[in-house]
């Protein structure tokens, strides 16, 4: 009897980030209503933010340019069918993971040890315990994509759940027991080993343990303009949030503004979870034609479920932020409500198609230009709308670059808009959107 799949590998892929971010979202929830003060909450999302920021862009550009050469790549074409063996791409792409958190490791650790109350230093909380944290935690980001590489979604979806509830229980039961932060900290660090067991175990299952210098120049070669894209796009938020903090000096203020500076969850994890799960398919140019329908059918239903989730969601965003956190974060909704625009640039898609095509440098461009927009569009735009002039900058900065890739799209590529987005019912909703928000932003429709 045949067994029916629940799941596949792009719904797992999306499970599995929209348990990372339900996560600590819980947690965070779970801060405001503990013994924590702001300002403590304030230097737990400061720790987050800061090993983020050191790695989040080379870890997106290592995972992305695995699945984009895990089909193609000139190094172990000879091996055959990358279905009917192990694979040495997935081995060589955890070691580049190690390499760079060797790296972050060996310059920032010295600089901990050696001028420990520096400004920058103290400014960072327990500095101490930041940098094993970045080198420990960021080589497990592969596992789930190890499984989605093998066709594994349903263990996709248990690795989700089993590590993500051991991660809540960790880190919030001896807050809750009236310990301070570190010890969540340290629960931090447990679930990190307990990856770190489960990885090891699939690298000995999925893998050929064999380092290969052509395979990783190969990787570095398309995967370096990604690193450097997602340096130069991705860091816009990290741009925002030190922009805010060196016009605001209180942490609550900032803690405030990570706290509203949060896309619709289901917006940003199934967004990228389908873009993700979708690269491979699009590494062969005999796949295209399947993998544009693909892509335009799988995203026409999250255009379904998302912009009327988000609609809703706007209607009481600012009645929900004070009850759920506490009333002193209203003004997180406001920054909210705009990052719920997001939903508009996210759900289209033709940054899949030029990474999965190898077209990196394109990505970089268009980076290029966000970041160039996004600063000097960010610091004029703080003094007259505050916090929230940021957010607009981001919405703005953010359309901007998809628009760019939609035009290297069709004119270089020949291939249209249509072809990949279910384009009436989009723009149907996103100007419904659009308008939902005026009329809320302006209060004329006010639920708080």
């Amino acid at each position: 009897m045949k067994k029916l799949k629940l799941v596949d590998n792009i719904s797992g892929l999306q499970a599995v980030q929209l348990l990372r971010f339900t996560t600590f979202f819980i947690i965070s929830i779970v801060f405001t209503k503990s013994h924590l003060t702001r300002g403590e909450i304030g230097q737990w999302e400061m720790f987050l933010f800061i090993s983020s920021l050191l790695s989040f862009f080379w870890v997106s550009g290592i995972i992305q340019s695995l699945l984009t050469l895990y089909n193609r790549n000139r190094t172990f074409r000879s091996l055959g069918d990358v279905n009917a063996r192990k694979s040495p791409e997935i081995y060589n792409s955890f070691l580049l993971l190690v390499f760079f958190s060797l790296l972050i490791f060996a310059l920032g650790m010295p600089v901990n040890i050696l001028f420990p109350s520096s400004g920058m230093i103290k400014a960072i909380p327990y500095s101490n315990l930041l940098f094993w944290y970045i080198l420990l935690s960021n080589p497990v980001a592969i596992i789930e994509y190890i499984y989605l590489l093998n066709n594994r979604s349903h263990r996709i979806l248990q690795y989700g759940i089993y590590t993500y509830i051991a991660q809540i229980f960790l880190v919030l039961v001896p807050v809750v027991l009236g310990k301070d932060l570190l010890w969540a900290v340290y629960g931090l660090f447990i679930i990190t080993f307990a990856r770190w067991v489960w990885l090891i175990i699939l690298l000995r299952r999925y893998t050929i343990m064999e380092f290969s210098w052509d395979y990783v120049r190969e990787q570095l070669r398309i995967g370096a303009p990604l690193i450097i894209t997602f340096l130069i796009s991705g860091s816009s938020q990290y741009v925002d949030g030190l922009i805010i903090r060196a016009k605001y000096s209180d942490p609550g203020v900032f803690a405030m503004y990570r706290y509203g500076a949060k896309e619709f969850p289901l917006t940003l994890l199934l967004a990228n979870g389908l873009s993700n799960a979708l690269l491979p398919h699009f590494s062969t140019r005999e796949g295209m034609k399947d993998a544009l329908a693909i892509l335009k059918k799988r995203s026409g239903k999250l255009i379904n479920i998302l912009f009327p989730a988000t609609m809703v969601t706007m209607f009481f965003a600012r009645w929900l932020y004070p009850r759920m956190f506490t009333p002193e974060y209203i003004r997180s909704a406001d920054v909210f409500l705009i990052y719920l625009l997001l939903v508009v640039p996210r759900l289209i898609f033709p940054q899949t198609i030029v990474i999965g095509r190898k077209k990196t440098h394109i990505t970089l461009i268009a980076a290029i230009i966000e970041i160039a927009i996004n600063v000097p569009l960010s610091l004029l735009l703080i003094k007259p709308y505050g916090v929230a002039g940021v957010a607009i900058a981001t919405f703005f900065v953010y359309s901007l670059e998809k628009l760019f890739l939609m035009g290297y799209v069709w004119a270089k590529m020949k291939i249209k808009p249509t072809q990949y987005i279910p384009l009436a019912r989009y723009l149907i909703y996103s100007v419904l959107t659009a308008m939902l928000f005026v009329m809320i932003d302006h209060r004329w429709i006010d639920f708080h």
